[in-house]
């Protein structure tokens, strides 16, 4: 449902853009639309468009009927890879007596970066996925609900949505990614970062792979990686999505008060991705604690790391909506070279009417549409200067660093020396 608020003097405006009648109800009120503007189309494959159901692990899950976006076949899903990814770990390392205890330096249930990464990263990537993939759909619809996409032009739209559908159902691109994900793990032995010289849970007292180091190698980190490569994957898609529906013959208008020509909605699919930027905060802040706790390392020799992966996580959720700079580029370059010729002609007439006297006799500027119409057309030349060229606004950002940081606030405390927590504290106070 949009809500539309005007101020004016007269229902002609409604009735020159063909807006029906049911729309407005007197001056300056609030009208609600209850139906499509008449210029919006609709369109089935639209409707039916995902970017995460397909794919040959998702037809696999199709298979054996755990596909799908209902509450309990995705937590059974998440379920599932913990199962899969830390349960064995658990009995493995328990049955060499690596598990808890003081035989090593880290046992696997005080190993903070596994058991995140397993029991809070691993799930958070397949459980976003039917909310992520939502709110893409959301945002398709919104190019035909909004009337950015005309009935002339629908056809190339549906065609750029079926060659994603396409390249989304791929079998190649799921196949390189497993590969990715895997061959490290047959190459090198040892891949935790800022970890070296612990006797840990991973390697036998001869300093061999135990049974529970094999199955972390080959089945844990390549599952885990493939998930994160996975939706990197799927962020190509949607950027190619974007940059081939940016070449077709949108209506976009610089005077949209979003400041991004009618394209500001964009930015909420970026920020609905802040489950997948904490899930990454949790890997890294994990993996800072483990340096801190085991390797003697301080908040201050770690800190640049946790400060990069903040930056880097906002920074790649901004590269998609770089595609669309060329065009907001053009239709701003355009809107005020026309709007601002228009400022001009409009100023003049003014100034001959209002300011030299040329005007009927008897008539005054107080209440006159004359100035009413100089501040409107001023306004909308401020909004095309305004304009921005990248469809990103400043809660999407918050929101994305913020969960890039939250997972690093208790590393932060368990780091700080009491004393000085005392005394921020103090100082907030």
């Amino acid at each position: 449902m949009l809500s539309y608020t005007y101020l004016s003097q007269n229902q002609t405006l409604f009735h020159d853009l063909g807006l029906p009648a049911y729309l407005y109800s007197g001056e300056g009120a609030t009208m609600v639309v209850t139906q499509r503007p008449p210029f919006a189309v609709t369109s089935s494959i639209a409707e039916g468009f995902s970017i995460t159901r397909g794919g040959p692990l998702h037809w696999l899950l199709v298979r054996l009927g755990q596909a799908g976006d209902g509450r309990r076949l995705v937590l059974r899903r998440a379920l599932a890879a913990v199962l899969i990814t830390w349960l064995p770990l658990l009995i493995l390392s328990a049955v060499d007596g690596v598990a808890w205890g003081r035989q090593i330096k880290i046992p696997f249930l005080r190993d903070l970066a596994i058991n995140v990464r397993l029991l809070i990263a691993v799930p958070i990537l397949i459980l976003s996925e039917s909310k992520i993939d939502r709110r893409w759909r959301s945002l398709v619809l919104e190019f035909l609900r909004t009337g950015l996409v005309s009935g002339d032009v629908l056809p190339s739209f549906e065609k750029v949505l079926e060659r994603t559908a396409r390249w989304r159902d791929s079998v190649f691109p799921e196949t390189v990614l497993a590969l990715i994900a895997l061959i490290p793990s047959l190459s090198i032995v040892k891949t935790e970062l800022l970890m070296s010289g612990n006797s840990n849970w991973h390697t036998l007292s001869t300093g061999a792979l135990s049974a529970a180091g094999w199955w972390f190698n080959l089945v844990s980190t390549p599952l885990f990686r493939f998930l994160l490569l996975r939706w990197i994957w799927r962020m190509f898609l949607w950027t190619s999505f974007l940059w081939s529906v940016s070449r077709i013959k949108l209506y976009l208008v610089a005077t949209h008060t979003d400041l991004a020509a009618g394209l500001g909605f964009l930015s909420e699919g970026q920020k609905a991705f802040s489950p997948i930027v904490f899930a990454g905060g949790a890997v890294i802040a994990a993996q800072v604690g483990n340096a801190i706790a085991y390797e003697g390392e301080s908040l201050s020799s770690v800190k640049f790391l946790m400060i990069a992966y903040g930056v880097l996580a906002v920074l790649f959720l901004i590269v998609p909506l770089l595609v669309v700079v060329p065009v907001l580029l053009k239709v701003k370059r355009k809107a005020l070279l026309d709007y601002g010729a228009q400022v001009t002609i409009h100023n003049q007439l003014f100034d001959q009417k209002w300011i030299h006297n040329n005007r009927p006799a008897g008539e005054t500027l107080l209440g006159n549409a004359d100035a009413s119409s100089l501040a409107d057309l001023g306004s909308s030349f401020t909004v095309v200067r305004q304009m921005q060229l990248v469809p990103i606004d400043k809660p999407t950002l918050i929101a994305l660093a913020i969960s890039a940081a939250l997972p690093m606030i208790p590393v932060v405390f368990y780091a700080t020396p009491t004393d000085e927590l005392v005394a921020l504290l103090k100082m907030l106070a």
